[in-house]
């Protein structure tokens, strides 16, 4: 490989959440990756540092450019650039539609398990929050349409969907996404589609992406799609992503509800952004071949070692899903704190209480040392 995955690169002391909050615990849980960034990003950082001066900025030329060429290959996609809202990060967009389209007391929905905010921006506006279970039918994770279909409401008015799904990791199909839009554009519902996951597929031949970008155009005018390369190529911090809003009226509704809440972009997230879809791709194709196999080999520890512990199959992103009931059947993640001085995602934050999720975006040597931590918890419970 010419990238160095396997490298350890102590993060601790640095100010990053992961390993700084709770500095006493061994980190598996926030959705960063202990991998530093592509090379050609950095270089464009340094570039830009080089130039010296910091002042207010805007989406750049290369920027526009390299966003245009990575919807069209990736997606399929022609948008008009007066189509996109440049965003400081995906979960101030959640909280923007659910402030641009609900009126105190009405409600927004989703399908849990799910990444947390999607279960607190509804307070933003003062919104009534619904959650319906996913189901699983035939060993894979999908929507409980019929349940959706009876939790509803007349005063529904957003729909969040997380595509590739966190914390499940479903890549949900074509088929599936286009129902959840009918869903929507029936009952006169926003989508709200946020893929920020979608270039972390693992085996993208068997399960393809299919983004809302793609849908018909009678359902796309229901919809705002969200992207970032912040998950995929290491940045996070920067703070970068970006909205997809084709109709008209719904853009500028959402556009409206930024008022002055949100700070400016900064300057190096956007040469960041634009060298990630420019040029970050050999580093991605690098990045999935030693996901897949950390998380074989997590598969492989559970199955051989833990087996009334159950990741649920990934199909994306770096983040395992697992039933902890067998440890502790409301709050696996505190036991393995206690127990193993281990910190992971808590499932109850994500609406199903007895599950965790763990991150393993980390040299191999290390994934395997918080296997084994829990390995040794589980013995212990």
């Amino acid at each position: 490989m010419r990238y160095h995955f396997d490298t350890p690169i102590d993060r601790r002391g640095t100010g990053c959440i992961k390993f700084d909050r709770r500095p006493e615990l061994d980190p598996y849980w926030v959705a960063d990756m202990d991998f530093a960034s592509c090379p050609e990003i950095l270089e464009a950082l340094h570039q830009r540092v080089n130039h010296g001066i910091f002042g207010y900025a805007q989406a750049h030329e290369g920027l526009e450019e390299a966003i245009d060429e990575n919807l069209k290959q990736r997606h399929g996609a022609t948008i008009g650039r007066d189509q996109r809202i440049h965003l400081g990060g995906l979960v101030p967009a959640l909280s923007l539609a659910a402030r641009a389209f609900c009126e105190p007391g009405e409600a927004l929905m989703t399908c849990t398990p799910v990444y947390p905010p999607f279960l607190g921006v509804h307070r933003d506006a003062g919104a009534r929050l619904i959650t319906v279970d996913h189901t699983r039918v035939d060993g894979r994770y999908t929507f409980d349409w019929q349940a959706m279909a009876d939790a509803v409401t007349d005063d529904t008015r957003v729909f969040l969907l997380c595509n590739p799904q966190n914390p499940l990791g479903r890549v949900f199909s074509a088929a599936e996404v286009e129902q959840v839009a009918r869903f929507c554009a029936d009952r006169g519902i926003v989508l709200v589609s946020d893929e920020i996951h979608c270039d972390l597929i693992l085996d993208e031949a068997t399960t393809p992406h299919f983004s809302a970008l793609r849908l018909p155009a009678e359902l796309r005018k229901h919809c705002i799609t969200l992207l970032s390369p912040s998950k995929t190529w290491n940045i996070a911090g920067l703070g970068y992503a970006f909205a997809v809003v084709e109709d008209d009226s719904i853009r500028r509704r959402f556009a409206a509800a930024r008022g002055h809440t949100l700070t400016e972009i900064n300057a190096l997230s956007y040469y960041a952004a634009e060298a990630a879809y420019r040029h970050g791709e050999p580093w991605r194709q690098e990045l999935l071949a030693y996901l897949r196999t950390n998380r074989e080999a997590l598969d492989t520890f559970f199955a051989e070692r833990l087996p009334d512990l159950k990741p649920v199959p990934a199909e994306a992103t770096y983040l395992a899903w697992i039933d902890g009931r067998s440890l502790d059947s409301q709050n696996p993640a505190n036991l393995l704190e206690r127990q193993a001085g281990l910190f992971v995602s808590d499932g109850n934050f994500f609406g199903w209480p007895g599950w965790f999720r763990f991150n393993l975006a980390c040299p191999r040597s290390r994934m395997l040392e918080g296997l084994e931590k829990i390995a040794r918890a589980g013995r212990g419970s």
